[in-house]
């Protein structure tokens, strides 16, 4: 490995990419994309047909409750090791890939492609660890993400570390004649444009002195915080998971050198002026619309609720409207106990959805995705939560460490990672 980036969390890696096929079918969006859509899944599965493609090498989250899910996987597994067969991939050994993502906006957002290494990874809410996550981190979500990748031979990345400015990487944009192009190309679905280029060793060299800058700066600033994870944090852990359990089997001088220690992933500067934060939004499926809204207001007693709620009373609260099809409004939290609205809210629906066994929420992207839901079914409610201020997620990590689940959205939903590349993870 590159000494470069000795002791540093992110490094390069033997990225694979796909070869003798069409990159716009081979590339689908991250997996736990379009959850209560089914359609969307189903218009990728048609348009991509027989051909190769990562959407065979990857299990949308919606399957993961499947009664056939075990055989699915072993499927997935299998196509992995049959790729690798018939040389589906071009290794580029010890490579770092610059890469620019046109989003659905016309906005360039900018990002390197290399992998993290998982022994400076913890997804504890008060982790003093260079990588962090940025979300509480629901451990049931955990155990069928490590039933995917736990014998699986490769890995495809959806996972996005953000760095307070790493500035190096936008830089990179000028430079890209320097650089041999490895794609480019439209994404599906309205994803946008991609197009990446393979850094050569002085561009490395400029990215591991940068990053030791930061690593130093970190150290002495922030206690060793360097990187949020923005995007993809419960695959991180289940690759945590599947790290810690490699090393139980194995001796620890061997540790270092275990494929399952790092996972790709791709890392984007949080002050790129394309990366935009987007709330992410909840609607509560199985239940009776008053019932669950009258429960909230049970739950927050001192809480205001109406159609549309006076400014100077919104400005002192937090506010979450509310949509369902017989109307919408919003509730006015005075006295609550969370940090953000987001928290506020699963204070409630934590405890409502334990009682309340028949209900099940999802996390929509686009309010206007979330609002269709609920009007369009008699046993639903959208509650719209507002966008985080991004300039604010590092030091809330540092005061109060991971913020409730699903607190924000690394841009709408076409716009999330799309899988390329892939890594080896198995010997």
């Amino acid at each position: 490995m590159n000494n470069l980036f000795d002791n540093l969390p992110f490094k390069p890696a033997d990225i694979l990419l796909p070869r003798d096929c069409d990159l716009s079918l081979w590339s689908v969006i991250a997996c736990d994309q379009y959850t209560s859509q089914p359609e969307y899944w189903q218009r990728v599965e048609e348009r991509v047909g027989r051909a190769p493609s990562a959407l065979r090498l990857i299990l949308p989250e919606s399957c993961l409750d499947g009664p056939s899910v075990e055989t699915d996987i072993m499927e997935t597994n299998n196509t992995m090791s049959r790729y690798l067969r018939e040389g589906r991939f071009q290794v580029w050994p010890e490579a770092m890939i610059y890469m620019e993502r046109t989003l659905s906006s016309g906005r360039v957002r900018r990002g390197l492609v290399g992998m993290a290494d998982l022994a400076q990874y913890d997804y504890e809410p008060y982790s003093a660890s260079a990588i962090r996550a940025t979300e509480g981190t629901v451990m049931s979500r955990i155990p069928p993400r490590v039933a995917v990748r736990k014998n699986a031979p490769i890995e495809l990345p959806h996972a996005i570390l953000l760095a307070d400015g790493m500035d190096v990487i936008c830089a990179l944009s000028s430079r890209t004649k320097e650089m041999e192009k490895l794609y480019d190309f439209d994404l599906m679905e309205g994803g946008g444009h991609l197009r990446g280029w393979l850094l050569t060793q002085t561009h490395q060299e400029e990215i591991a002195r940068a990053l030791q800058a930061m690593k130093e700066r970190a150290d002495q600033d922030r206690g060793g915080f360097l990187f949020a994870v923005g995007d993809g944090n419960h695959s991180l852990a289940a690759a945590k998971e599947c790290y810690e359990r490699r090393k139980g089997l194995t001796e620890p001088v061997q540790w270092p050198d275990l494929p399952s220690r790092y996972a790709l992933c791709e890392v984007v500067d949080l002050h790129d002026e394309a990366l935009e934060f987007e709330p992410i939004h909840r609607v509560v499926f199985g239940v009776k619309p008053e019932e669950l809204l009258d429960a909230m207001g049970r739950y927050y007693p001192d809480a205001l609720r109406g159609r549309q709620l006076d400014q100077r009373v919104r400005s002192m609260a937090q506010c979450i409207p509310f949509v369902y099809r017989d109307g919408e409004g919003e509730f006015a939290l005075l006295h609550s106990a969370s940090l953000t609205e987001a928290g506020a809210l699963h204070d409630f629906l934590d405890q409502y959805l334990e009682r309340n066994p028949r209900a099940r929420i999802d996390y929509i992207h686009g309010e206007t995705e979330a609002r269709t839901l609920a009007e369009e079914r008699e046993d639903a409610v959208a509650f719209l939560l507002p966008a985080m201020d991004k300039r604010e997620l590092f030091p809330a990590i540092i005061s109060h460490g991971a913020l409730p689940r699903k607190t924000f959205s690394v841009g709408q939903a076409q716009d999330k990672r799309f899988y390329l590349e892939a890594r080896k993870i198995r010997k």
